[in-house]
């Protein structure tokens, strides 16, 4: 099972005693903060978790599976996310 906003939700209130309301809209400001960094093309770095960058695509030659032709990508900008060494360890070691 994927852990979802409403199990974030719910396990804030179980921990800090915050209401449902309030652990809400402390998740939402956090969320609305990572995602205004990155859209100014700056990286999240959390301590302990792990860095999110924004890393540039440049054109690049593609094919429409449905169709086979060929076809030409756009540049765009992607999120990526890269681990911690503790939570590597963590992840792989219970």
């Amino acid at each position: 099972m994927a852990l979802n906003k409403t199990h974030i939700i719910k396990k804030i209130m179980s921990r800090n005693g915050f209401t449902g309301e309030r652990s809400a809209e402390t998740l939402e400001i956090l969320l609305e903060i990572i995602k205004g960094t990155l859209a100014s093309g700056e990286d999240v770095k959390i301590s302990g978790f792990g860095r999110f960058c924004v890393k540039e695509k440049k054109e690049r030659k593609g094919r429409n599976p449905a169709t086979g032709e060929d076809l030409m990508l756009s540049p765009r900008k992607v999120v990526t996310f890269r681990c911690s060494g503790i939570l590597r360890d963590r992840v792989n070691n219970g």
